[in-house]
C-alpha cells in the first residue's frame, strides 16, 4: 500500500533549482507507481471543500518575481474527473473547475515529471479546525488501497519574512520547531499535533497556518510517520517530507 504524504514544497524555484529537495524529489518518485493522484494544497485555500473535476487542469503560474523560465513551465498531467465527482459525493465537497497551483504541480513535475499519472485537487478547508482536518485525511485513506496516492502539500516552517541567504543555516528558532513537530510524528503524538501552534516557536514559523496544515490531512490518511528528507533553504524553509505508512 502507499503512504500518505507530507511534502513542503518551498519557493517555487523548487522545480528549477537543484537543491537537496529538488533531488530527492526526483529519485523518491520513481519509488512510487500510483494509478492516481489527489493532492491537498496550501495555495487553494477556501472556506468550504471543494474538489477539482477539471479533465484536463491547467497549470497555475500563482507567483511573481521569479524567471521567466518558472512560468513557461507546463505539468499537463490529465484529471480524473470520475474520481473527483465520488470524492465530492463521499465528502460532500463542491466539484469545481480547477488548474493545479504551484504547492501541487511544482514537487509532482519532479516525481513525476512525465505527467501520465492522473491528478485530482482537493482545497484546504482552512476555517475547519486541526482535527476536522485529520478527520478528511482518516476519510481519504481508503484511496491508499486503490493505489492512489493521497499528498499534502505545504511547508514545515513557512516564515517568508526572514527568507535568508541560500545556504545559510538554520538559527535555532526554525530547529526548535522542527525538532518538536519530528518529535511528536515519530511518537505518533497525534494529540499533541493536533494542537501543534503549542509548539515552540509555532508563531514565528508559521505566521499563518495554510502551510502547516496539509501535513494533518497527509497524517490522518495514513499511518505512523518516517521522516524520509530533511534540508533547509534560505535557512527558514525546513523541506521536511513525512511518509505515513
Amino acid at each position: 500500500m502507499l503512504p500518505s504524504l507530507f511534502i513542503s514544497h518551498g519557493s517555487p524555484m523548487l522545480a528549477l533549482t537543484e537543491t537537496p529537495a529538488h533531488h530527492f524529489l526526483r529519485h523518491f518518485g520513481q519509488e512510487l507507481h500510483p494509478t492516481a493522484i489527489v493532492v491537498v494544497s496550501a495555495h487553494w485555500a477556501s472556506r468550504r471543500l471543494m474538489v477539482s473535476t477539471s479533465q484536463q487542469p491547467e497549470t497555475i503560474h500563482d507567483f511573481g518575481g521569479f524567471p521567466q523560465a518558472l512560468f513557461e513551465c507546463q505539468y499537463p498531467a490529465p484529471g480524473e474527473p470520475e474520481l473527483a465527482r465520488r470524492l465530492a459525493r463521499e465528502l460532500n465537497a463542491a466539484p469545481v473547475e480547477r488548474g493545479l497551483d504551484h504547492g501541487a504541480w511544482v514537487p509532482l513535475s519532479l516525481m513525476f515529471p512525465e505527467a501520465n499519472v492522473p491528478v485530482v485537487s482537493l482545497s484546504l478547508p482552512t476555517t475547519w479546525s486541526n482535527a476536522e482536518l485529520a478527520t478528511l485525511g482518516d476519510r481519504l485513506t481508503t484511496l491508499r488501497d486503490d493505489n492512489i496516492l493521497v499528498i499534502g502539500s505545504g511547508s514545515l516552517t513557512h516564515n517568508l519574512h526572514e527568507l535568508q541567504a541560500q545556504g545559510a543555516d538554520m538559527p535555532a528558532w526554525v530547529s526548535e520547531f522542527t525538532d518538536w513537530i519530528e518529535a511528536r510524528l515519530a511518537e505518533d503524538d497525534r494529540a499533541a499535533l493536533l494542537e501543534w501552534e503549542q509548539a515552540p516557536q509555532a508563531d514565528r514559523n508559521h505566521p499563518t497556518p495554510e502551510h502547516f496544515q496539509p501535513l494533518l490531512v497527509a497524517m490522518g490518511a495514513g499511518g505512523p510517520a518516517r521522516r524520509v528528507h530533511h534540508s533547509v533553504e534560505h535557512g527558514v524553509l525546513a523541506m521536511d517530507v513525512y511518509a505515513f505508512y
